[in-house]
């Protein structure tokens, strides 16, 4: 794998919330870049209104669009998450959903709470920066 992730000893675990403190890539690695991806059915419409599902929906989406480029999810670096109306709750199924993805190195991560996205509908929305290999 081109990519590491480290989490300093001085710094909280934060592998059971889902996330990593740090991720390096070597020098003349590329990236891709993945834009929101939500919850969506090939139409572009929301599939269920259930949180867990579209989370769920969204990182299918992200594998997805990965596997265009060759790579697959364990190529994610960071990720930029956005949760409608944002609660413990939601915390624990991104938590659930990224540890059965990532299991115990999951990407960095950060969490933003928003009042609304682009459709009524979304509750949740990722990105994500994936590492391919070095380019040599």
């Amino acid at each position: 794998m081109s990519h590491s992730f480290l989490n300093p000893s001085e710094l909280h675990d934060p592998t059971q919330f889902g996330y990593s403190h740090t991720a390096s890539v070597p020098a003349g690695t590329g990236l891709v870049f993945v834009a929101g991806q939500y919850g969506s059915g090939s139409d572009g419409m929301v599939v269920s209104d259930i949180f867990a599902e579209q989370v769920q929906r969204a990182f299918r989406n992200v594998g997805v669009a990965l596997a265009a480029h060759g790579l697959k999810l364990n190529h994610v670096v960071q990720l930029r998450t956005y949760v409608v109306n944002l609660g413990f709750e939601e915390l624990g199924v991104i938590a659930k959903i990224i540890q059965s993805i990532w299991d115990a190195n999951p990407p960095t991560q950060t969490l933003i709470g928003v009042a609304s996205l682009a459709m009524p509908e979304m509750r949740f929305e990722v990105e994500a920066v994936a590492a391919l290999s070095p380019l040599v």
